[in-house]
């Protein structure tokens, strides 16, 4: 079950830039890996976006998650995903009271403002399925109840490589629900030896302290909304998204969905950058893991990597606005 917020942990007033440096900086504690991949998992949560981070064991994808929900002062539920669970182990079910012969919902680990899907490929898709129409709409259904979620709420999912034995492939109509994913890699030489000196996921995950509250993390959402992203940009992301949907590349392009995910992600990027504006290098740098898992290319078992590189291929013949 979730845990409970407490107060918040920040002062009143505190800017933008502020707010994500102290996240930033709060994940970095424990996760010693690229700060590229951190500034992505920010982006996710300024953009309400759901975040897919997709690796092989043992790469920090599961501290990476529980660092940014440990920073975030809000309600937070971490569900591991197996061959054997249910839907209603995730959204909760309706059970008998005794005391008062009435029909009681107990909601399940879903009502979090941060849920971590700890291997999310090693679930059946039906029990995948109910995790996913819940991260689409942001409310449950059960027993003919509508309940919405509370704001705000992010899912951070991990899975293993799709050619790992026990694994079922999420279809690309539930990657789509995913605004981001994003591998981790294996860390440099330092950075390795600083997690086996420094152990922070046996001890600094354990008394990590939010940053920011769940107020926070709302106002910041709504600056990203305000981030002014020019007409010429809008115009650069709808012919990207176009000559994926012409490219011989692929059999499946970026669809009306996947460009409106794309500007938004580009907005939280500019304003985790510290800009009011977005720039043709903020929507660059975001086409491989907005895009990458929204597109399909001729061959079904391309890898992560060859997606990228069409895709890549695919924005060199789009103009870029001055």
């Amino acid at each position: 079950m979730p845990d409970s917020p407490a107060r918040s942990p920040n002062p009143p007033g505190l800017s933008p830039a502020e707010s994500v440096r102290r996240l930033r900086a709060n994940i970095a504690a424990v996760y010693f890996g690229a700060p590229a991949v951190i500034d992505r998992v920010i982006i996710c949560v300024l953009a309400r976006g759901h975040l897919l981070i997709e690796d092989v064991p043992g790469v920090g994808k599961t501290v990476l998650a529980t660092a940014l929900a440990r920073s975030i002062d809000c309600s937070f539920s971490r569900i591991q995903l197996t061959p054997d669970l249910l839907p209603s182990d995730i959204l909760g079910t309706t059970v008998l009271d005794r005391d008062t012969s009435d029909f009681v919902f107990r909601p399940g680990p879903i009502f979090a403002n941060v849920v971590l899907a700890d291997e999310v490929n090693r679930t059946p898709p039906r029990t995948q399925s109910a995790l996913l129409e819940a991260m689409s709409e942001a409310t449950v259904s059960i027993d003919g109840k509508v309940t919405p979620l509370d704001q705000p709420f992010m899912v951070v999912a991990t899975q293993n490589p799709h050619d790992f034995e026990g694994t079922y492939p999420l279809p690309e109509n539930q990657l789509d629900r995913f605004l981001m994913r994003t591998a981790i890699g294996y860390p440099s030489n330092e950075d390795e030896a600083r997690v086996i000196d420094r152990r922070p996921a046996a001890e600094t995950l354990r008394t990590l302290r939010p940053v920011l509250h769940k107020d926070d993390v709302i106002r910041l959402q709504s600056a990203a909304d305000a981030v002014r992203l020019d007409p010429s940009l809008i115009d650069y992301i709808v012919r990207f998204a176009t000559a994926t949907r012409r490219s011989e590349l692929l059999s499946l392009g970026l669809s009306p969905r996947g460009s409106l995910a794309l500007a938004q992600a580009a907005r939280a990027a500019a304003l985790v950058s510290g800009r009011a504006y977005v720039t043709p290098d903020d929507i660059v740098d975001l086409i491989s893991p907005v895009c990458g898992h929204r597109v399909v290319t001729k061959s079904r078992h391309a890898t992560t990597d060859i997606v990228a590189t069409a895709l890549d291929s695919i924005l060199e013949t789009v103009p870029s606005p001055a």
